[in-house]
């Protein structure tokens, strides 16, 4: 892991089983801990991902390190969702330099 990453947060993703947008954002309500008034669309999950106030306690002052892990079937079941999705975590990465979201290409844990 490179030092820019090292010491972060970590939240797995695990998006195994997700074939689509609610499944996704049930996933990062559980994952990421989100408060009961999050949203559920594409909006507010980049406010979320943007705000540090609902991050979780051990993130703040480390970063916070989000990885996605089993996304290949969802990207596959709905590819437009999923390029909405990565734009979503592109922009909140871009803004919040605390913040990385990284793609885990392949393995089961």
């Amino acid at each position: 892991m490179t030092d820019d990453l090292a010491g972060r947060h970590l939240v797995v993703l695990d998006l195994d089983g997700v074939t689509d947008k609610a499944g996704l954002m049930d996933r990062c309500v559980r994952a990421l801990d989100l408060p009961g008034w999050f949203g559920r669309n594409w909006d507010a999950l980049a406010d979320s991902l943007c705000d540090l106030s609902v991050w979780p306690e051990e993130a703040v002052g480390k970063g916070l390190l989000v990885v996605v892990r089993g996304w290949q079937a969802y990207a596959k079941a709905r590819p437009e969702e999923w390029e909405t999705a990565q734009e979503v975590f592109s922009h909140a990465v871009g803004l919040t330099p605390s913040l990385a979201v990284v793609l885990a290409l392949g393995g089961s844990s």
